[in-house]
Formats: C-alpha cells, sequence, structure tokens
C-alpha cells in the first residue's frame, strides 16, 4: 500500500524529450505482437496496440483490457512494454477516459511491473524498481502547453521499458449495468532527440500542522538552487480541501519573482508561467500554501488521504541536454525568515464558487449530468485565459460544398442555428480595372451583381437552404452575423457597409456614400469587414483598403470613435495597419482581433477603449495574414497569403492557442489546393470552413482523434506535449507518509492533472494567391 502512494505522489519528473523518430516500425509492430499479452477485443485499439505513422513515428494504445470494478476507491493497474529497444521519445498523450466513471489515471514508466497479471490491484505496487509518474489525467483539468523542441525521454539506457496504467475507479455507481471499461490513454511516440529536456521540481511541506478552527495557517517551503541554469515554463499547485491560495517565487537579491499562484480548488492543472522565468545557481525556490482550519475539530497534518492535507508547488521547466536533471525536490524552510518579505498576494485567498468546490471534491457526490456540463463550462470561463486546447483538423473530404459553383468567395460566416453562410462576387470579378488611382469604381456600367451573393447552406452536407441579396452589391467583401441573425456586410466598390435581415430584400441599416470613397465619419473607402458585439451591439468595421482605421458605430449606426493609422517605414508599430483585412470579435475577452493582412500579423484590442493589447506574429504566416476568426474555448484560426518570390511559407491555414498566441495546429486542403483562402470561421464544435477568393471554393475542415484507427500527421513535425503530473522514484513519499502521524492510505486524493498542446511546425504548402490592391506598399500587396 504504502509502495502505491509513494510511486503515485512522488512527482518528480523525468519523463523526458519531445519530437519525432523511430527505426522500422513494421519490425517494432511485429515484435510488440509476439510479446504483448492478448487484450479483450471489447476494448477499442486491442487489436492494434501498435499503429505505425510513417518510418519515424508510432502510437501505442494503452487500455484497461475490459474491467469492471466491483466496488468505489478501486485502484487497478496493467502494464504495456515499450515496444522498441532503444531511447523514444513520447511526443502526445491522447486520454480515453470520462470523469463519470474515472477519478484519476496516472501512467508510470519503470523497468520491472509490480505483476503481469493482465491487470491487478495497484495494492500490490505498479513498479518493483523506481518508478516515474509520465502523466496523469483527471476531472477534465484543463490541458497545458510544452515549448518547442522539449520534451521527455523513454526507453534507452535510462528511460523505463514498461509503461504502467493506473485508474482509480472512485464512485462505482456508472458500473451498476456491469459494463467493462476500457479507459487509458494513446501515446505518440518517436525517436529524433531534444536539445531541451523538461523536468519538475517539487516543493512540498512535510511537517505542516493545521489547528482546528484557526483562520490562516501558513506553509512555506524555501531551498537554494545549485545547479545550472533552468527555464520555468508551467506549474501546478496541490493541496486537499483546506488549501486557500498556493504561490511560488523566484527570490534573486532580495527580488521575489512570481512564478506562478492559483487556488488548489480549481483543476489542477500544469498552467502556463505568464511570464516565463529562468533560475540561475544560488537563487532561492520559494512556496507558500495557506490554509484555513475552520470546520475541523481536531488538527489535520500533512498525510495522504482526503481528510489530511498537502502542500505541493510543482514547476515544470527545460534545461539543456547535455546539463539536464529529470527532477528536483525541495522539501525544507531554509530561512523562515525572508517570509515577511513575501509579495503581500500570497497571503489573498482566490476564491472559488461553492459549486466549483462540490465538482472538485469527494468522489461520491451525486451531480446531475447538467449540473456537472455547467459546472465545466464555468470552470473554463473562469480559467479562459489559461486554457490550451489538444486539437488538429483536416479537410472533411466528403463534404460536398467544395463542388458549388460561385463566384469569388469572399466572405464566410456562421449563423445562430450554425448554417453556413457564403457571400460571394457572382459573375463579377475585381481586378487591376475595378477602380482608379482614386478608389472610385470604375465598372459602374456593369450595375449590381444579379444573382443572390449571400447563399445559406446545411454545414453537414451543403443542402442550400436560403439564399438573398441580389442587385445588392457590386464587390462583396466581408461578412458576419450578429446574435439576433442580421447579415453585416461590405462591399469595397460600392464603400459602404449593409445590414441586412435574413428575410429582407431592403437594407435595415446602410453605412458609408454610395460609390464615394472618403476618410471622415461619414465615408469609408473600400471597407473590408464588418463584427458586432453580442452583448452592447456596437459595431466595429475595418476599414480598409485605403484607410487604415477601425471605426465604432452605436448599435443605430452612430459614429462613436476610430482608432489606427497608417505603417511608418520600418517595422509596423502597435495601432499600425497595412490593410486592416479581417475582424475577429471575442466577447469572452472584450477584445477585437484585425488580421493585420500586408503586415503579416493579428492585432487585439480593447473593444471599449481601441486600447492595444498584444500582438500575433509567426514566421510561418509569411507576409500576408489574410482573415481571423474566434471559437469559443480559447482557439483562434487564421488563413495567410502566398508567399513572395524567393520565400518558403506556404499558404495555410493556423489553429492558435488565443491566450498565449501559440500556433497548436496548422491545415491545408486535400482536395484542390488553396489559391488565396480569404476569410475563415469556425464553429462552437470547432468546425471550420475557409473560403478562397481565387479557387472560388468553400472547404471545410474538422477535427480529427489521434488514436486507435486514426491518422497521426508524422509530416508535420509538430509538437504535441500533454503533461500531466511526473514523478520519480527518488523520494518514497509512500513510505514517508505511512511513518507520518495521522496517515492512514485510504481516501487518498490523488493528483489531478491534465496537461496538453500540440504545435505543428511549417507543412508544406500548396499554390496560392494574388489579389489586386489599393495603394500599393513597397511590396505590392494583391487584392481581393
Amino acid at each position: 500500500m504504502a509502495g502505491l502512494v509513494g510511486n503515485l505522489l512522488i512527482l518528480f519528473f523525468v519523463f523526458q524529450n519531445i519530437c519525432l523518430g523511430f527505426r522500422s516500425s513494421l519490425s517494432v509492430f511485429k515484435r510488440y505482437k509476439e510479446t504483448t499479452r492478448l487484450l479483450s477485443n471489447e476494448c477499442p485499439g486491442s487489436d492494434r496496440p501498435v499503429i505505425s505513422v510513417g518510418l519515424s513515428d508510432f502510437a501505442l494504445d494503452i487500455r484497461m483490457r475490459g474491467v469492471t470494478p466491483k466496488q468505489s476507491d478501486t485502484y487497478l493497474c496493467m502494464s504495456v512494454p515499450l515496444p522498441v529497444d532503444d531511447e523514444a521519445y513520447v511526443v502526445d498523450f491522447k486520454p480515453h477516459a470520462s470523469m463519470d466513471t474515472v477519478h484519476h489515471m496516472l501512467l508510470f514508466g519503470c523497468n520491472e511491473p509490480s505483476s503481469t497479471e493482465n491487470y491487478w490491484d495497484c495494492d500490490k505496487g505498479t513498479c518493483k524498481d523506481k518508478s516515474n509518474i509520465l502523466y496523469a489525467w483527471a476531472r477534465n483539468a484543463p490541458p497545458t502547453r510544452l515549448p518547442k523542441g522539449v520534451g521527455f525521454r523513454v526507453g534507452g539506457e535510462t528511460g523505463g521499458r514498461y509503461f504502467v496504467l493506473q485508474v482509480h475507479y472512485g464512485d462505482i455507481s456508472a458500473f451498476r449495468d456491469k459494463h467493462k471499461d476500457c479507459s487509458g490513454v494513446t501515446l505518440h511516440l518517436t525517436h529524433q532527440k531534444q536539445p531541451l529536456i523538461a523536468g519538475m521540481y517539487l516543493m512540498m511541506s512535510v511537517n505542516t500542522v493545521i489547528p482546528p478552527g484557526e483562520k490562516v495557517v501558513d506553509a512555506d517551503i524555501a531551498c537554494h538552487y545549485k545547479r545550472f541554469p533552468m527555464h520555468l515554463f508551467a506549474y501546478r499547485v496541490h493541496t486537499h480541501r483546506l488549501g486557500k491560495v498556493v504561490s511560488g517565487y523566484r527570490v534573486r537579491n532580495g527580488q521575489w519573482t512570481l512564478i506562478g499562484r492559483q487556488s488548489p480548488q480549481l483543476p489542477q492543472a500544469f498552467y502556463p508561467v505568464e511570464h516565463p522565468v529562468d533560475v540561475s545557481y544560488d537563487d532561492i525556490l520559494a512556496a507558500r500554501c495557506v490554509f484555513s482550519g475552520e470546520g475541523r475539530t481536531t488538527e489535520t497534518h500533512i498525510g495522504g488521504t482526503a481528510n489530511d492535507e498537502m502542500c505541493n508547488f510543482y514547476i515544470m521547466y527545460y534545461m539543456e541536454a547535455k546539463h539536464a536533471v529529470s527532477y528536483m525536490t525541495c522539501t525544507q524552510n531554509m530561512n523562515p525568515e525572508m517570509f515577511r518579505n513575501i509579495p503581500q498576494e500570497a497571503n489573498i485567498p482566490i476564491p472559488v464558487k461553492s459549486d466549483m468546490l462540490k465538482m472538485m471534491h469527494g468522489h461520491h457526490e451525486e451531480t446531475k449530468d447538467t449540473d456537472k456540463s455547467s459546472l465545466l463550462q464555468q470552470a473554463k470561463k473562469e480559467e479562459g485565459e489559461i486554457l490550451d486546447q489538444d486539437f488538429h483538423i483536416e479537410e472533411a473530404v466528403e463534404w460536398p460544398g467544395l463542388d458549388l459553383k460561385l463566384g469569388q468567395v469572399s466572405g464566410l460566416a456562421l449563423d445562430p442555428e450554425n448554417n453556413l453562410v457564403i457571400f460571394h462576387r457572382g459573375d463579377h470579378v475585381w481586378d487591376e480595372n475595378s477602380f482608379d488611382s482614386k478608389f472610385v469604381y470604375q465598372q459602374r456600367g456593369l450595375g449590381p451583381i444579379e444573382q443572390n451573393t449571400i447563399i445559406v447552406l446545411n454545414p453537414s452536407n451543403a443542402k442550400l437552404l436560403n439564399s438573398v441579396g441580389k442587385s445588392l452589391f457590386y464587390l462583396p467583401h466581408g461578412l458576419s452575423i450578429d446574435k439576433n441573425g442580421n447579415y453585416w456586410a461590405t462591399d469595397v466598390a460600392l464603400h459602404q457597409v449593409f445590414k441586412l435581415g435574413a428575410n429582407n430584400k431592403e437594407p435595415l441599416l446602410i453605412l458609408g456614400v454610395a460609390l464615394q470613397p472618403g476618410s471622415d465619419k461619414n465615408h469609408f473607402c473600400q471597407p473590408t469587414d464588418v463584427a458586432v458585439d453580442p452583448i452592447t451591439g456596437s459595431i466595429y468595421v475595418s476599414d480598409g483598403y485605403c484607410n487604415s482605421r477601425i471605426i465604432q458605430f452605436s448599435p443605430n449606426g452612430l459614429y462613436m470613435m476610430q482608432w489606427g493609422e497608417e505603417t511608418s517605414l520600418g517595422r509596423a508599430r502597435p495601432g499600425q495597419f497595412r490593410i486592416p483585412h479581417s475582424l475577429a470579435l471575442i466577447p469572452d475577452f472584450s477584445q477585437l482581433c484585425v488580421a493585420d493582412r500586408e503586415n503579416g500579423r493579428i492585432q487585439c484590442f480593447r473593444l471599449e477603449t481601441g486600447e492595444f493589447i498584444r500582438e500575433i506574429k509567426h514566421k510561418s504566416f509569411g507576409r500576408e495574414l489574410f482573415a481571423v476568426s474566434y471559437a469559443p474555448g480559447g482557439l483562434l484560426f487564421a488563413v495567410n497569403g502566398m508567399p513572395y518570390p524567393g520565400e518558403a511559407e506556404p499558404v495555410q491555414g493556423f489553429v492558435m492557442n488565443f491566450s498565449t498566441g501559440e500556433i497548436i495546429d496548422t491545415f491545408i486542403p486535400v482536395r484542390k489546393s488553396f489559391e488565396m483562402p480569404h476569410d475563415v470561421v469556425a464553429s462552437a464544435d470547432k468546425t471550420v470552413f475557409v473560403g478562397d477568393v481565387h479557387a472560388r471554393a468553400v472547404w471545410k475542415f474538422a477535427s480529427t482523434e489521434t488514436d486507435g484507427e486514426h491518422k497521426l500527421d508524422s509530416s508535420s513535425g509538430r509538437i504535441l506535449g500533454r503533461l500531466r503530473g511526473k514523478g520519480s522514484g527518488g523520494l518514497n513519499l509512500g513510505n514517508f507518509f505511512a511513518s507520518h502521524k495521522g496517515y492512514s492510505r485510504k481516501g487518498f486524493d490523488r493528483l489531478s492533472t491534465e496537461g496538453s498542446d500540440q504545435e505543428k511546425d511549417e507543412d508544406d504548402g500548396t499554390d496560392s494567391e494574388e489579389e489586386c490592391s489599393a495603394p500599393p506598399p513597397p511590396s505590392a500587396p494583391s487584392s481581393s
């Protein structure tokens, strides 16, 4: 029993390295099939536990073998051998579990499992030798992100040769029907070495006592750091029920620098360090846990049960490979007096709603499914700025919408029913003859477009549901839809913005003066896009090809304010634009993000004031970024433009973490090629549509699972790290707790963490684009 607890709570990290590579997948798969035990055929992936993914990568499916736990708080273990002899690297973890049936899962690495049975009671232990916690999943805690080039290593001379999966079945009421459970995790492995090795530094109080009824009790830990430099990129806090806030710091020359601060009553994930911190020789690492003994009638000690307490602050770090140490620990307070100077924030509890507390504690508390869903949504809302997504999309090749007969596709949107709405130019084309040097439209003699320019499609089968917009537009450009289902469209020839009802032939509101370009409060010059705040009704217009500004109007169209200016020579500064081309309104964070097209970047601003917040810019964007879209839950989508001569960045789509701006995936179509992807829109379920003005096509992309029979993208070289609490056998906490006053095993409240993300490096691209634009800057942009 003690061995189990020790293996479980060690949490000193050794899983090292992350990217891709492997020798002969076929030979490994053959040998693996000969050595592994037969799995229950009732579980997915049991017939193909190893899936070859190209020459260098493979996926390993690790699943419980169709078990039915007989009582609550059952811990079951099973093992799988690493199917290669030499060093390998796990680059992604894909969990298969539901918090309805599984309290948590832990994945260990070791050289010899505690049993050779198909599965066993974990009271027998997990490993006979030193074990390392490689992965932990629990309670739908949000994922975290691993920096590029950082990874965790298995196999070879130093890494474990077996994976041991431990599943804790908390409340087994879900098994009343005696169904068999196949929970587990799929690993994506490779052989390519990584320059930076990840590890964990665990700070832990071992002697704190919380008196009954005591309102505030501090537990402090501090140690001198005496090794090569390390770089901190994520942290996790852990207490049981009495913890109010946990904070960690680097102290250098008396200056306290925050690593991370969080309530331990929120999902216990690894959160990114907001401003990455480096730690050098002789720095001090310090942490404080704040507890309250209110409601307790006896002393509470550090221990392993849910009624005991813990004070843990975990730090994920990376080091250069030649100096790397897999784990380090600090369990003392080398200088209590120094905590007189700890920042005041460390003493301020972080409030957590009572319903969230109920969700996070008590394995057997009954909660309705609807309540669970709302609580999880609330958790995501409260932590929105730090949630990363584990996400990958590919073209939905069966979608028939690619065969639609369209004009130049300039805009896309989704209506309140999640139907796809396409804005296209019919038989009109924007080319070099469309405008004179003063941006006046030269083809008025053609009259307005006689086809319906706005078409509504069923997003599943591309069936036509509705069409409007006949005889209204000359050169359509941007499209958005407000919460009431009204269409908002821009026309670059008319220099106007239109509000249309879904079934109205006549506009409900028109902004701008027809066919008259200008730069004052009443005129636009080739306006590109429009967005409407669902909360305030405020209207935002990006203006445009020949102006460099964002204009805000009241819900009834009155001018309110504007911001932005032309880009100066040299590097573009915040608030400067070179064709603000596309808008994405993020109501969750009160921000408006702009695809600053010819500056190849995204700029985000505060809705209320127009204040610049940040820039998102990546080399893989190339020189042009055409469109941006936001999906609830924290994902940002974008499409770029064709590379300039001599440049290599392909035209493609990007998936980004909104909070960090990091690219977590890229995508290109399978059928046809991107030529000039002009707009992108993403739904709440992360279905993505891309409209191409030159290919006159609309693609649909959907998320793909990377487990079982699904293909893992090995060619992309993306970094997919799913880190959960990692550990090593350096310190046997089970033995420590077993000898500690008040310790008992039953009800042990184990690690609840989940972390993951994926990044896709620049992928191979496709064809591209070109477009005519207004006044060409030094490198002439295309227009559309």
